[in-house]
């Protein structure tokens, strides 16, 4: 039976957005919890999404969500945090996600996990995604599904959107871990195999990766980047010792640093499919779509959007 009612965790973020969309497009009743409504106003206006506010970190607040819908999709990440900070949105909040999804009776759970995802792994982000991962294994009453994507490209992602701005602005890019392998898949991809497992059983109690047709280094992904948005520039690879000594002192700048230590210990571990090459299970419907295609498309635009982004910032908009 088609599951109808489905509650999307972390839905107005950039995965969550296009998962939203196409369970909307299917015509699924989708609620998407927010702590800033506001900030999702593209699916507010889709007319079979609820957004709500509310903090799902807090029990109470969980619960009620739970009470209802016929399936869980939990998409909650952090790139940037202290050791607490990810043990709260990757182990904590999936712990308590799936006991609550025990309580009220759903018996359907979907978890985005992350390649690389290890108790014992080089960072704190791999780290607590393996945590995450032992406790929706944990989880006995609930049918589970895991993904485990590599870096995930896409019109609205913060990488090689990141990359293209950067090179609009900088006669060269510094980087840590230039020498770091990835297999970067295509949000719409990601957001595929998540809606088709939704009703799929042969899903069920299964732990996908999710990759891309391609094995770049990101000193190959920065460099396209740059090209792709006209702006191609020099990439000067970083030694650790002033790669680390760089994103310390990112860390101390307002907002979100544009790179963290951790983010440096995850690039020690390959972030690419454990087979080679990489073939998605076919219950998925997916067929990896190559970047070189999909990313050029939106990074030619890609100044521009910074551009208005800034402009939108500063108008408190």
């Amino acid at each position: 039976m088609k599951k109808q009612n489905i509650i999307v965790l972390g839905g107005s973020g950039f995965v969550g957005r296009h998962v939203v969309h196409r369970l909307a497009a299917e015509g699924r009743r989708v609620i998407v919890p927010a702590r800033r409504r506001q900030r999702a106003r593209e699916l507010i206006l889709l007319p079979t999404v609820e957004v709500v506010d509310a903090d799902i970190h807090d029990d109470a607040t969980l619960s009620r969500l739970l009470a209802g819908p016929d399936a869980v999709v939990n998409l909650v990440g952090i790139l940037h945090g202290s050791a607490a900070q990810f043990a709260q949105a990757h182990a904590d909040l999936p712990r308590r996600v799936a006991a609550a999804c025990g309580r009220a009776g759903i018996r359907r759970l979907l978890h985005v996990s992350a390649l690389g995802a290890d108790r014992h792994g080089a960072s704190m982000y791999l780290r607590s995604k393996g945590e995450g991962e032992a406790a929706i294994a944990a989880s006995r009453d609930v049918a589970t599904t895991v993904f485990r994507p590599s870096v995930i490209f896409g019109r609205d992602d913060r990488f090689l959107n990141l990359f293209a701005e950067l090179s609009a602005w900088f006669p060269f890019i510094p980087i840590g871990g230039a020498d770091a392998r990835l297999q970067p898949v295509w949000v719409e991809d990601v957001a595929t195999a998540i809606v088709n497992a939704i009703d799929n059983e042969a899903t069920h109690g299964r732990t996908y990766e999710l990759c891309g047709p391609r094995i770049y280094t990101l000193r190959e992904l920065v460099r396209f980047a740059g090209r792709a948005s006209g702006h191609e520039r020099p990439v000067i690879a970083l030694p650790a010792g002033i790669a680390r000594l760089q994103a310390a002192l990112m860390e101390l700048a307002p907002g979100e640093p544009l790179v963290s230590r951790d983010n440096l210990d995850s690039l020690r571990v390959d972030n690419v499919a454990s087979t080679q090459p990489y073939v998605p299970a076919p219950e998925l419907g997916i067929r990896p779509a190559p970047l070189e295609i999909e990313a050029s498309i939106y990074l030619a635009g890609a100044t521009l959007q910074a551009r208005l982004s800034r402009f939108r910032t500063r108008a408190h908009r």
